[in-house]
């Protein structure tokens, strides 16, 4: 049996929290790490013509208010492969909410946003308004496309500063994510 990525340290010795990818830039399909087989498998394939515009993967070590360890996308021009753990800074956060997976209702599945730590082309992005307008503008859309007809209703409800981000994953490690940011 493989190791359980989920598993793995929150974060770095330095500090940095680590991300697992499991769809890297450019994929059409949404993999998603599947801990008791312990490898990837198919999700879903996005809705046609959308890819990842960035790696996307999880925080390992969190649970974040859906139930599912936090999301994440990391913010690089080069995209990895699945199983790659990335350590990163946070951004921030997209706040969005959908429909509830069980009962009535509205709930939380913020995005981290995330920079990795060894990517100096991106070190001077250290908050969401150091990127341009229409890049956040396309992040926002492509979390609502990516999940169009998934039944989820999402909505975006801003942005919050990269303090927020980190302070979300701290939360999300000690199982206290539940309170809204």
């Amino acid at each position: 049996m493989q190791a359980d990525l989920t598993s793995l340290p929150t974060r770095s010795l330095s500090g940095a929290f680590h991300v697992v990818v499991e769809s890297p830039g450019g994929s059409r399909v949404k993999l998603k790490f599947d801990s008791e087989l312990g490898a990837f498998k198919l999700s879903r394939p996005l809705v046609a013509g959308l890819c990842y515009p960035f790696d996307w993967g999880f925080v390992p070590g969190t649970k974040a208010p859906d139930g599912d360890p936090l999301d994440a996308m990391v913010f690089c021009d080069s995209p990895t492969f699945p199983g790659v753990v990335i350590e990163c800074r946070a951004l921030g956060l997209i706040r969005l909410s959908q429909k509830k997976k069980r009962g009535a209702g509205r709930e939380r599945n913020d995005r981290l946003i995330a920079i990795p730590v060894k990517a100096p082309r991106f070190s001077h992005y250290l908050e969401p308004s150091d990127l341009p307008q229409r890049t956040r503008k396309e992040l926002e859309e492509f979390f609502l496309t990516a999940v169009m007809f998934e039944d989820k209703a999402a909505r975006i409800l801003g942005w919050a500063e990269s303090r927020v981000g980190e302070q979300m994953v701290d939360r999300c490690s000690q199982g206290d994510c539940f309170k809204a940011t």
